[in-house]
């Protein structure tokens, strides 16, 4: 009989354990950095935040050209042809 009290005193003292464990305060360190590595991210691939007040037109390829670049590029023209399939490497000697 007293194994059985001993075994039942430790599984509810586990069980106490578990609970006041639970109720541990974690979230305060959480939430103060919920979100930084969104922000770091996202500031990361701001190269210029000041491109948005810039009014000069980007320079580079006129309008006609770059439609017809695009028109070709969709419709596969110019395409090259598939180089020969790769010759195997071999590694190692081949004689016997």
């Amino acid at each position: 009989m007293d194994t059985r009290l001993s075994i039942s005193r430790s599984l509810s003292l586990l069980a106490l354990a578990a609970t006041l464990a639970a109720c541990a305060e974690t979230t305060p360190r959480w939430d103060s950095t919920f979100g930084n590595s969104v922000r770091s991210t996202f500031a990361a691939q701001v190269i210029n935040p000041a491109a948005v007040r810039n009014s000069n037109p980007v320079v580079g390829v006129d309008g006609r050209a770059a439609m017809a670049a695009q028109k070709k590029y969709e419709s596969g023209e110019g395409a090259q042809e598939p180089a020969s399939p790769p010759t195997p490497m071999m590694i190692g000697s081949a004689s016997k």
